[in-house]
């Protein structure tokens, strides 16, 4: 004889016999039928009613009966009793299904990209491109598509349409087309300044739109551990505001020569947004540069003429009439000597000046401003440019391997102007810059001689000035002790630590 055992949800057994004939041979079993059909239904109508209050603990798979529904036997129930036992209650209510039960997933909810956004706001008439090497506006209306007489008419509204002549590789020009005539047109000319050509009833006008850029203050701190641009890169200085640091202190400090690990830089500037985005490094507002342990500080400051310059705490000009190198080189290899023997000559001779190895070609600028009191072939010097810096400073540049467009005496250059490039022209074992500074005449170290300085501020506007500087040192004060702090942490922390160790033992 074979049966069929099923679980009820309070655990009671129901033994069928499968091999027994006729369905409703048994009034037992017709209740039986009845009562399983009822609970059935009920489970089907409470499913649709409280879905989202039903939780299905375990679903079985269900088998329909094989048309018979015997009665258990009492040895048929004790076989199965210690199978019962081993089953573990559910935590919660069980309801068990005879059919299989589906969650009801929701609809999708639609998530639109951020072009989706952008096209859902700007009008479909607009179209956007980017101006590419070799195009000019003829080009562009061509492939637009747009009427030679309509760019004509827009080239004649005269000096405000003149930047239309020169387009800017990589700049955006957008059109505004409505049926196929050109009723309006945008160009960023830069950051700040976008020219409008729209049409007004047969004419078209246009007239350049300013925007004000956003601008916040921003501070950072870094120590030198290698080089300065690969210190200040980990820092997160742009390398905008790195060379605007270095051309800060180059009356100072020579980067190439001077720095040392461990010095240490803060820097208080600003940055400009447009529409959020940042956009561009603006200018240092204060900063200091420790180097071997000595502070350099500087501040920015706006005269009331709108002249805008660099000075120390103390309204001195952090500009000197002087650079102090020249060039940029990889290492000296001769320094200021009057008891240097001569590499060519082999015997000793004075050398009354330094020499800055270089590659050929490399840049040379002058170091202050002055005229030109000679340009051309001197004897060991080779091709040399001599500098006049008023009646008492001269330098000199020697071993050129050319000299700069229209170098000549007579000429006026301004600090920092290229005056000619690196060679090894005259007595020369290898590419390099000797370069001599003189005071009436007489020859100095360039490399330890005090420099002098531009015009600082005046004692009349010291009070201007105090108070005009006052915020931004204030600011760096705060970015240097904030760093002070960060730098005293971990000695702290491993100082408790000992402490905490010591009192254990």
């Amino acid at each position: 004889m074979t049966y069929r055992v099923y679980i009820t949800k309070d655990y009671k057994p129901i033994i069928r016999d499968t091999r027994r004939p006729g369905l409703f041979a048994n009034r037992i079993v017709n209740r039986a039928l009845v009562l399983v059909l009822c609970l059935t239904t009920g489970l089907i109508v409470g499913m649709r009613s409280h879905d989202a209050e039903r939780k299905v603990i375990r679903q079985i798979e269900y088998t329909p009966p094989a048309y018979t529904l015997p009665e258990a036997s009492e040895e048929s129930m004790q076989s199965i009793e210690p199978v019962m036992q081993s089953l573990e209650p559910a935590d919660e209510e069980i309801y068990v299904s005879p059919f299989p039960v589906e969650e009801e997933t929701p609809d999708p909810v639609p998530v639109l990209s951020s072009q989706d956004m952008i096209e859902s706001v700007i009008p479909d008439n607009w179209e956007s491109l980017k101006v590419s090497t070799g195009d000019n506006l003829s080009i562009i209306f061509d492939r637009m598509q747009l009427s030679p007489k309509v760019l004509h008419e827009i080239m004649s509204l005269g000096k405000e349409v003149d930047i239309l002549k020169r387009l800017m590789p990589d700049h955006e020009i957008r059109f505004q087309v409505e049926d196929g005539e050109l009723a309006a047109l945008e160009y960023e000319v830069n950051l700040t300044d976008t020219l409008h050509v729209s049409r007004e009833g047969d004419a078209y006008t246009a007239e350049t739109v300013k925007t004000e850029l956003e601008t916040r203050s921003k501070t950072v701190a870094g120590t030198i551990n290698d080089s300065l641009f690969l210190s200040a890169q980990r820092a997160g200085i742009s390398d905008n505001l790195i060379m605007q640091m270095v051309e800060l202190y180059g009356w100072d400090i020579d980067f190439a020569l001077d720095i040392r690990k461990g010095d240490r830089f803060y820097i208080v500037y600003e940055e400009k947004y447009k529409d959020g985005v940042k956009v561009q490094d603006g200018p240092i507002l204060s900063a200091e540069f420790v180097n071997r342990g000595k502070p350099f500080r500087a501040v920015r400051y706006t005269h009331a003429d709108g002249h805008t310059d660099y000075y120390n705490e103390n309204g001195a000009s952090m500009r000197k009439a002087f650079l102090r190198t020249p060039v940029k080189f990889s290492r000296i290899s001769s320094g200021f000597s009057l008891g240097r023997k001569h590499p060519i000559l082999n015997k000793i001779r004075a050398h009354r000046g330094v020499d800055y190895a270089a590659p050929t070609g490399t840049p040379i600028k002058a170091t202050g401003d002055g005229v030109v009191d000679f340009a051309g072939n001197n004897g060991g010097y080779g091709r040399v440019v001599i500098l006049r810096h008023g009646d008492k400073y001269s330098t000199l540049y020697g071993h050129m391997s050319r000299f700069a467009n229209g170098m000549r005496a007579g000429k006026r250059v301004k600090q920092g102007q290229i005056i000619g490039y690196v060679g090894m022209s005259g007595l020369a074992t290898g590419p390099h810059l000797h370069y001599e500074f003189r005071i009436n005449n007489i020859h100095r170290n360039p490399l330890t001689v005090d420099l002098p300085k531009v015009v600082s501020i005046p004692e009349n506007e010291m009070a201007a000035f105090r108070a005009g500087t006052r915020t931004y040192l204030a600011q760096l004060d705060a970015v240097i002790r904030a760093s002070a702090d960060e730098e005293k942490k971990p000695v702290v922390a491993l100082a408790d630590k000992n402490d905490d160790k010591s009192h254990s033992e």
